[in-house]
């Protein structure tokens, strides 16, 4: 089981919210995957957008995601305006890979 799935003991989210004030409004490409309907494969799906600067932490060894918004680059029927993306799939313009 992963620590996002973990419930809280006091019936709160099982993750922390926190806010960095450096990664607001910086574009930013992510990728990740999603199962493949029928199978037992996963595909690959990019993104690109703005960070708002909010992130949520997962778990006792912090498994952090920022969110994504404005998205320019989506998968073909993606229905949200906005993403998670976790942090080591995350790529900020203008900084190193």
């Amino acid at each position: 089981m992963s620590s996002n799935a973990s419930p809280a003991p006091d019936g709160a989210p099982p993750y922390r919210v926190g806010f960095d004030a450096r990664l607001q409004g910086r574009r930013a490409e992510c990728d990740g995957g999603q199962a493949i309907e029928g199978t037992h494969f996963a595909g690959r799906q990019d993104f690109a957008g703005t960070l708002t600067g909010e992130f949520r932490e997962f778990g006792p060894y912090p498994w952090r995601w920022y969110l994504l918004t404005a998205l320019t680059r989506k998968p073909q029927g993606f229905a949200y305006a906005a993403v998670w993306c976790d942090s080591g799939s995350l790529f900020i313009e203008g900084e190193a890979r």
